[in-house]
């Protein structure tokens, strides 16, 4: 199958007595990964607010937030949802908290890594029934130290290795309250993340070096920079913000680099990873605004960035798609925005750009891109349709394009047979053959 539909499960749709024709409900698509084997793991957010929540109502019609992980045989049958985030009327507190900039990754043992800002990381059992360890770090305007705090990371991809790539966040930084990503991390060859096990992050990037907010205490033990944590000025220097702004002649300048941002890093190989970059975003548009996707390797050395992009005509501040994934397994890079669908080699060089003013891609603005699979295809999903589409990627990159045409022309095809099966209203695919598991 190169289209699944991205379900939720009956039993919990029941439960809560949701109407699928109301205006009162959203279902969310955050990310997707896939195995080797083929199976696909898809997570979401579903959410229903009718504006008068009443604390005496029954829980079954209260105003509820979940957050849910579907997995997807070979086959495109969904065989397990994990819910969390609250609790399930009836059942206790979830394990796992609701939580902003949720992905996933599927570590060499098979476990499924949750991981959300501010750094937060959740082990899964591959069958989503158990939660196998946890590292929380709790969100607050200060640094929370106590036993509810342990983090791990914001953000982990995986290398072909087995080499965990990692963005976690500080407190102290410029005068912002707050933790914000800052550090791009990876582990050591060989170092595995499980229960009992924590790896040392060695950090190769830093985002922003304006550290004078914070004290000698705020760091965390396993983000290391040489022999010691990342705190204050033990570091990687110069920071991105400095590089990009001297690669691109922006220093001082309102529109660069100052006050940036960064989103998921993503791995190129086992040493050479994107980090998506963004600059200070205002009221008013911020189309032609500074963006880098920067190149960066595991000993913190700039490499450039991904070229070939034009400031306005190609910018992912219009709709904030600042997603870059890649196939570390055939060094590939690729970005989707409103404009187009972009593909890189290594060396940063533009193989391939459709763009969304051309007939045949225009669909494409309906799409955001989450992952790129083992097999090398990309996972896009339809943010209104809620429909997962694997667009197979061919060896020569020169051929994307049509590979691109072919699905997109497929789309409908494949939506119809799943409609009869699934019969959906109003967008929304109840499933009942899963099993449901309540974190």
């Amino acid at each position: 199958m190169t289209l699944l539909p991205i379900t939720v499960p009956a039993s919990l749709l029941d439960t809560h007595h949701l109407d699928p024709d109301a205006a009162d409900w959203g279902l969310r698509v955050d990310h997707a990964v896939a195995t080797t084997a083929g199976d696909t793991y898809v997570l979401t957010g579903l959410r229903r607010y009718r504006g008068y929540d009443d604390d005496t109502a029954d829980p079954a019609e209260r105003d509820f937030g979940y957050q849910l992980i579907t997995r997807y045989g070979s086959d495109g049958k969904p065989t397990a949802t994990a819910v969390f985030g609250q609790a399930v009327p009836g059942g206790g507190p979830s394990a796992i908290p609701e939580a902003e900039g949720t992905t996933l990754a599927l570590l060499p043992d098979g476990a499924v890594a949750v991981s959300s800002k501010p750094g937060s990381t959740h082990l899964l059992s591959p069958e989503l029934d158990a939660v196998l360890a946890s590292w929380p770090m709790p969100w607050g305007w200060e640094r929370q130290r106590g036993p509810g705090e342990d983090p791990f990371a914001a953000s982990i991809a995986v290398t072909p290795a087995g080499r965990l790539l990692c963005a976690t966040s500080e407190y102290g930084l410029s005068n912002w309250a707050g933790a914000h990503l800052n550090i791009v991390a990876v582990s050591e060859p060989g170092a595995a993340l499980g229960p009992g096990r924590k790896p040392v992050l060695r950090a190769i990037a830093t985002l922003d070096a304006r550290t004078d907010g914070q004290s000698d205490t705020d760091w965390y033990a396993h983000v290391r920079y040489g022999e010691e944590p990342v705190v204050r000025g033990n570091r990687p220097s110069p920071s991105l913000t400095e590089a990009l702004s001297e690669l691109t002649g922006t220093s001082g300048s309102l529109y660069g680099y100052l006050d940036s941002r960064m989103t998921r890093p993503a791995a190129l190989g086992d040493d050479l990873f994107v980090v998506p970059v963004f600059g200070k975003t205002y009221r008013s548009s911020n189309r032609g605004q500074e963006f880098s996707f920067a190149l960066v390797d595991d000993r913190g050395a700039l490499h450039g960035r991904l070229g070939g992009l034009h400031l306005r005509d190609d910018s992912p501040f219009t709709g904030f798609d600042f997603t870059v994934v890649a196939d570390p397994y055939r060094a590939r890079a690729f970005h989707l925005n409103r404009y187009g669908l972009y593909a890189w080699s290594a060396d940063g060089v533009l193989r391939a750009r459709m763009s969304t003013a051309e007939k045949p891609f225009k669909p494409l603005v309906h799409f955001a891109l989450l992952e790129c699979t083992p097999a090398g295809e990309l996972l896009l999903a339809h943010r209104k349709q809620h429909l997962l589409l694997r667009v197979p990627v061919p060896q020569d990159l020169d051929d994307l394009a049509t590979a691109v045409e072919d699905a997109l022309k497929g789309y409908g095809r494949e939506r119809a047979a799943l409609k009869k099966q699934y019969g959906p209203v109003n967008w929304l695919w109840a499933d009942s053959a899963a099993t449901v598991h309540a974190l």
